[in-house]
């Protein structure tokens, strides 16, 4: 048997943690005969599972012969790419020819007989959409690591339409918290500002416990030294599942430096590029004093309040910090103390 945990992004592997009440909102809101809503954002850190979480709920929707599903990539014409995916489905194929829509003018199909070419792609996944309606079927559309790019506000000008002709089209997107943020607030996406956001907390510490008792038939308080060294990091769950896997024979502690270097490679050094120099500053002062307490904090940066509040919420928004508890923030990433010490 192989390793069953995996160190790449996006891929959903062997052992997987599911989210499960957050899955199962997005699920029977889109499966429900009126939803409430029809697009959700999903948004954390680097490494929090958004990718996997996006492609567990396409998988259970693929499997019901109502739903058709569409991954778009964000760095290419998305409504073009919508449009040739539709027109690939045999089923939806047959009903464009029948229908006699003939899209040859944009690369889709061949010209048919008596019929007026279409040369909008607007138009033409308008009638499409109508066509898909008809079929009674449903439209999930998901976006991976979304930006705000010309190609996803011109995409989701389009999709909003689609919205207001009441089209059963559906759409998840996934991104970092600040790209989320600024796409949500372009006024001509107000859709997107209302469309509720998935924000990825640490996994369920009860389910990473017994997924590592199961798979590597290790007593309870083994199990549970492993969990804590990934603080439900998601990412972590999976770096430290793989290296103990590769590691039978060493003991947990002499896996921790191989551990922090794939963390720092593949995921920290990334997030702290990422930061300001005043970000990386709290980060720093959290890390070297173990302050939690925010005017001890504050006060050894010489922060005023308002000051400080700012990148305490830039850092929250991040997902780099948990600040639930008034008057404290508490870093949320496994071993980041580590790694900004040694950037010391």
């Amino acid at each position: 048997m192989g390793n069953p945990f995996s160190l790449s992004f996006g891929k959903k592997p062997g052992e997987y943690i599911s989210r499960i009440t957050q899955t199962n909102e997005i699920l029977e809101t889109f499966q429900d005969d009126e939803p409430s809503n029809q697009v959700y954002m999903v948004t954390g850190a680097r490494g929090t599972g958004k990718t996997v979480m996006m492609t567990s709920i396409a998988e259970e929707l693929r499997r019901d012969k109502r739903w058709i599903v569409v991954e778009l990539n964000p760095e290419r014409d998305m409504l073009q790419k919508l449009a040739a995916d539709l027109y690939a489905i045999p089923e939806m194929h047959a009903l464009f020819i029948k229908a006699k829509l003939d899209f040859s003018a944009l690369g889709l199909g061949v010209s048919i007989e008596n019929a007026a070419p279409v040369t909008d792609i607007e138009v033409a996944l308008d009638k499409m959409l109508s066509h898909v309606q008809k079929a009674g079927k449903r439209l999930l559309i998901t976006v991976d690591e979304v930006t705000n790019s010309s190609n996803i506000k011109i995409f989701s000008a389009a999709f909003q339409i689609f919205l207001r002709k009441d089209y059963p089209v559906f759409l998840i997107m996934t991104g970092l918290y600040e790209n989320i943020y600024d796409l949500q607030n372009e006024k001509s996406l107000t859709f997107l500002y209302r469309a509720p956001k998935v924000n990825l907390e640490p996994l369920n510490y009860t389910a990473i416990v017994a997924k590592y008792k199961g798979v590597f038939d290790i007593s309870q308080d083994k199990a549970e030294e492993m969990a804590k060294l990934t603080k439900g990091y998601s990412y972590a769950f999976q770096v430290l599942g793989y290296l103990v896997w590769q590691n039978r024979d060493k003991e947990l502690q002499d896996i921790i430096p191989e551990y922090d270097q794939y963390l720092e490679e593949y995921v920290y050094a990334k997030i702290w590029d990422e930061l300001s120099e005043k970000d990386r500053s709290v980060v720093k002062e959290m890390c070297l004093s173990g302050h939690t307490n925010v005017t001890e904090i504050r006060n050894a940066l010489g922060m005023t309040t308002p000051e400080f509040s700012v990148y305490r919420d830039r850092l929250k928004r991040k997902g780099l910090i948990n600040a639930n508890q008034r008057g404290y923030i508490f870093l949320i990433l496994p071993r980041l103390e580590a790694f900004v010490k040694m950037r010391i």
